[in-house]
């Protein structure tokens, strides 16, 4: 007659594997998650180059011309008349408030300086125009 007891003890282990696959999958789903959060400040305009040009921090407003000459404000659409009132009001949130202007290489200099003459209408509001490194 055997006993159950006879049968010599295996000692216990762990099998850590599953759980190095399950913590690459989630490493990999963060990696991959983190790409799509990155935060598109400008609309597709394509912006002269300039070797003077230096870094400015982010800006709670950008205004941007296309190379139709339409005006935007924060991505959004906006008449010219309007312009000066919406940065008024963003101006009231931020005293230091930096204004991107974006303006595609192709649009006349004098859209730009309009703009440019609204945008210095408003006291204390800081310009910066956006260029790209050659």
């Amino acid at each position: 007659m055997r006993l159950l007891d006879d049968e010599p003890d295996l000692p216990a282990q762990i099998n850590i594997v599953p759980m190095i696959d399950a913590i690459f999958a989630i490493l990999a789903f963060f990696i991959m998650s983190t790409l799509f959060l990155t935060k598109s400040e400008g609309l597709p305009v394509t912006l002269p180059s300039a070797t003077t040009s230096q870094r400015q921090e982010s800006a709670p407003a950008t205004v941007t011309i296309d190379a139709q000459s339409q005006l935007f404000l924060n991505r959004k659409p906006i008449a010219a008349p309007d312009l000066i009132p919406a940065l008024t009001a963003l101006k009231a949130e931020d005293p230091q408030l930096l204004v991107i202007l974006n303006a595609d290489e192709t649009v006349t200099h004098g859209a730009v300086v309009q703009v440019m003459d609204q945008l210095r209408q408003i006291e204390g509001v800081r310009l910066a125009i956006a260029t790209t490194q050659p």
